[in-house]
């Protein structure tokens, strides 16, 4: 009789030999619980769910306590973000009115449905201007978009930390400049009585004029493009090529590989997903030209080579009055550049890479 009651009183064995509580299930105190919470008629027994816990093990509202100062420092952002962006959003109800800025008002002004966009489609010059837009952009794509990786692959070889932060800093300073310092100093060097077309007549030479020339504006936008803008994408890159492990152009030297080949098997390929992001973007950006640049020179080479999309919207639509088809006009190149970003990321993707969002 001893004997069976101390077996009875032992606790259960497992199929390996270990112990588990007598009144438990094995599964430690969250699972005993779980089963005293069923057994009591708790909330799991009601067919209440309990509180809903994320991956990390905690519910949302220990996290939003837990997370509260970061939260508070992210609300004048998010405020800013509100005013600026998104409540703005609302005013492009005037796309679809007969807007009159003066009398009417937003909400007095007659609502006319799709007639504005209907104009904007059967307004050639709208079209050409486009074309423009997308030649202007294609250009400085071309052109603009290979420098600062040239440049930051030229200078991620350079030993010399003194020498590299130097040339650094001349090449990132012209970004703080204005388009207005930018224009006037491409001026006094290329304008027909610039300091080129004076040498070249000092020596016998015809002079030119390169910033009245309608034919050369797309080049010369995007010179200016690069010598303002080509510092800023440098330390894109040079912050991408920073994170490249060492190890591996060490290895690429031990199996023989020079220069040229590290550039080529190691480098670039670590700059892929940097040039593919940025490659995206830029491609979402195709009808943002900057605005002020061309405007400061629209008058110099005339409207028929420098008009873009944002001048033309400037033109005809503010500036004349005509608010509602400045709005259509708006929210088509709104359009067309979401499907622009999506169709280049869909291209990223099917490149392998991951471009502004990944691909589930």
């Amino acid at each position: 009789m001893k004997s069976r009651a101390t077996v009875a009183a032992a606790p259960d064995r497992t199929a390996d030999g270990a112990s588990a509580p007598a009144g438990g299930s094995g599964a430690g105190d969250g699972d005993g619980a779980e089963t005293r919470s069923v057994r009591a008629g708790g909330p799991r027994a009601r067919g209440v769910p309990g509180p809903r816990r994320e991956q990390g093990g905690i519910t949302w509202r220990q996290r939003l306590r837990r997370d509260r100062t970061l939260i508070l420092m992210t609300m004048p952002a998010i405020a800013l973000l509100l005013v600026f962006n998104y409540i703005p959003l609302l005013g492009n109800i005037v796309a679809f009115q007969d807007y009159d800025v003066y009398d009417l008002g937003i909400t007095g002004s007659p609502f006319v449905g799709f007639d504005n966009f209907t104009r904007i489609f059967e307004d050639y010059r709208f079209w050409e201007v486009l074309v423009n837009t997308l030649v202007i952009f294609v250009t400085q794509l071309v052109l603009f978009f290979p420098i600062p990786i040239a440049v930051a692959l030229l200078l991620n070889t350079i030993m010399s930390a003194r020498v590299r932060a130097w040339v650094q800093a001349v090449v990132y300073l012209p970004h703080f400049f204005s388009w207005v310092l930018v224009v006037t100093v491409f001026q006094q060097m290329f304008g027909g009585a610039g300091l080129v077309a004076q040498w070249l007549r000092e020596h016998g030479h015809e002079g030119f004029d390169l910033m009245t020339d309608p034919g050369f504006f797309k080049f010369l936008v995007s010179a200016q493009a690069v010598w303002k803008d080509a510092g800023w994408g440098v330390i894109v890159f040079l912050a991408a090529l920073a994170a490249v492990n060492t190890d591996l152009y060490e290895a690429a030297a031990v199996d023989g590989a020079g220069r040229w080949r590290r550039m080529w098997h190691v480098t670039l390929p670590a700059l892929r997903p940097v040039i593919a992001l940025l490659l995206v973007l830029r491609v979402g950006s195709a009808l943002n030209l900057d605005f002020e640049q061309i405007l400061l020179q629209r008058d110099q080479v005339g409207a028929g080579a420098s008009e873009i999309l944002d001048t033309y919207i400037w033109w005809t639509g503010i500036k004349t009055g005509d608010f509602g088809y400045a709005a259509a006009a708006g929210i088509f190149k709104g359009l067309f550049s979401v499907a622009m970003v999506l169709g280049a990321n869909k291209v990223a993707h099917m490149l392998g890479e991951q471009g502004v969002y990944s691909k589930k």
